[in-house]
């Protein structure tokens, strides 16, 4: 690695108190960061009703101004502790920390814009850092594979519900008419596909005993069509759980860490890892 390459000694600390949270430094940014931004929301909401708003404005608005000033810093760190900058800023939560740090600034451009300051809300997406559910990444890893591989079946699943529920919805206009409800075929397939998936608003029934009928089996196929998609992802969920040589390997899973890579911000990295998985990079530097 070049020697313009690497960070400063001031950069690593910087770079180990914000990205990761297996530190105890990293543990209270992050908690801190955690309730700035609960309180960032709740002043939102408060914001929000008008009676509050009216007695407390000017209150809510230097808290409100305190806060977004701390999560400017904030994201400034974020680019200034890695070597590419770029990876954080059109990362994710780079561009949701971007989002919700600007709407304040706008509001003296934009009458209004600071209610985007509920973006924020998508921050509260660290909170799997700081409860430690990180160790589960390796079994999340397996249902994002196990999902991505029944999306084709998924799909063909979906297609045949929706014939179905066009065929059922057709059928019970031309059953049910107006009287009941059915007024158009739209409406008959917006009734199939509630009752197909159980919800049941109420809001439209079948008043013919030929409708009840039908309506009766639609019902029951409602109960196989929630089985279907759940029994398509189990069993690619169990094959994710296979080694190479077949053989099934219950509870073998690859546990990772916080550890965010201080070029390209990756995280979940193996706890005996040295480089980054994604780049390369060197993780922990001397």
């Amino acid at each position: 690695m070049k020697e313009e390459d690497k960070l400063s000694p001031w950069q690593n600390k910087l770079h180990e108190i914000i990205y990761e949270a297996d530190t105890p430094m990293g543990k209270l940014f992050d908690i801190i960061l955690f309730i700035l931004i609960i309180f960032s929301i709740i002043l939102i909401m408060l914001e929000s009703v008008k009676s509050i708003d009216q007695e407390y404005h000017r209150v809510l608005l230097i808290l409100e101004w305190v806060i977004t000033i701390f999560f400017t810093i904030e994201y400034i760190a974020r680019i200034i502790c890695i070597k590419k900058p770029s990876k954080y800023i059109f990362s994710f939560y780079g561009i949701i920390d971007f989002l919700s740090t600007i709407p304040l600034y706008l509001s003296y451009i934009f009458a209004g814009s600071q209610v985007l300051l509920a973006v924020r809300a998508f921050r509260l997406l660290r909170v799997f850092r700081i409860l430690k559910l990180v160790q589960f990444l390796g079994e999340a890893s397996q249902l994002k594979n196990a999902l991505k591989a029944s999306r084709a079946k998924i799909t063909v699943f979906l297609f045949a519900v929706l014939i179905v529920a066009v065929m059922m919805g057709t059928l019970m206009y031309m059953v049910e008419g107006d009287e009941a409800g059915f007024t158009s075929i739209p409406t008959s397939i917006y009734w199939t596909i509630v009752t197909l998936t159980t919800v049941g608003y109420g809001d439209i029934a079948p008043i013919t005993p030929s409708g009840q009928f039908i309506a009766t089996i639609i019902m029951l196929l409602g109960y196989g069509i929630i089985a279907v998609p759940t029994g398509i992802v189990t069993a690619e969920f169990g094959r994710q759980t296979r080694d190479k040589t077949g053989n099934l390997s219950p509870g073998k899973y690859i546990h990772v860490n916080t550890q965010a890579c201080p070029s390209c911000t990756k995280e979940g990295h193996r706890d005996d890892a040295t480089h980054c998985y994604n780049c390369g990079t060197v993780l922990n530097e001397e």
